[in-house]
């Protein structure tokens, strides 16, 4: 079938390769244009035969707020939208309510996979309307690993980003206890090869899976990790999986501490931590280090 995919950066790349791999016809739009295969999103749409669907995979927010009005006023009624970005699932109903004022129909779908998914396939999990959903289903199984396992039609609107939205903030909890152990283990005096052990954990043991692949990976590359600095980013996920658990009381005791973990790694001296320390100073006199 025919596809628009509008956003050709590491993730949509390759979603539109393996596409082109499946048989299917993409026509890709970027700013760059030395990815895309058109000038412009109006030249998308018309190389596109109706009814017409149009994957946008840019960044969350106002871009994708952006790119949905934009369509709004070139697609024709029966035409499908499908947001592939990390989209904040209560962002869904908006733009859907934009579009079923023109009669095009809105999808949403959380994409995981990162730049493996070329050649292992994208975990897809897609909210929508049944019928939605029905027209751009041959996408979803060529870009959805092989077998049983990996697309799920979660519910109307919005459900395909809160499953997305869930899966990265218990990502942000196994990644963080793959970090805990990494470092007990090089601390501890006993253990002479960190990574030895954590490549021996890939087979046969309880807590064997991608992520921790990819740790045996990293290992690989760089026994010590003394390439990377101890800082990491957080794109919003987390924050609002913490959030949603606060919303429904529901506590997410491990999820939380990894997404406050991430904050503090961008504390080049955490205040908190000096007015920990200012406080045993006080009361008991414990030495404390002076700023460098």
């Amino acid at each position: 079938m025919q596809l628009g995919l509008i956003g050709l950066g590491k993730m949509g790349g390759n979603m539109r390769e393996r596409l082109r791999r499946a048989g299917h016809e993409v026509v890709g739009y970027d700013r760059n244009p030395e990815l895309a295969d058109v000038a412009s999103m109006a030249e998308m749409v018309d190389k596109l035969e109706a009814p017409r669907a149009v994957w946008v995979m840019v960044p969350a927010g106002e871009p994708t707020r952006q790119t949905v009005e934009q369509l709004g006023e070139l697609l024709s009624p029966g035409d499908v939208v499908i947001d592939g970005g990390n989209s904040r699932f209560t962002d869904d109903a908006k733009h859907a309510e934009h579009l079923a004022g023109k009669s095009i129909g809105y999808v949403d779908c959380g994409v995981s996979g990162g730049v493996w998914g070329l050649d292992n396939g994208y975990a897809l999990m897609v909210g929508g309307s049944v019928e939605d959903v029905a027209k751009v289903q041959p996408i979803f199984d060529s870009l959805k690993p092989e077998g049983q396992y990996g697309f799920v039609h979660a519910g109307g609107v919005g459900a395909g980003h809160y499953a997305k939205m869930v899966h990265n903030g218990i990502e942000y909890g196994i990644m963080h206890a793959l970090g805990e152990g990494y470092e007990l283990l090089r601390a501890a005096e006993v253990v002479e090869n960190t990574p030895a052990i954590i490549k021996s954990w890939r087979q046969g043991t309880v807590i064997e899976c991608w992520l921790l692949d990819l740790l045996d990976r990293a290992l690989d590359t760089d026994p010590e990790l003394r390439t990377i600095a101890g800082w990491s980013e957080d794109s919003g996920e987390g924050r609002w999986t913490v959030e949603e658990g606060i919303r429904l009381a529901v506590p997410l005791n491990v999820i939380s501490t990894a997404l406050f973990a991430r904050f503090a790694s961008r504390q080049e001296d955490s205040p908190t931590m000096k007015a920990v320390a200012a406080l045993r100073q006080q009361f008991g006199g414990h030495a404390v280090k002076p700023e460098a």
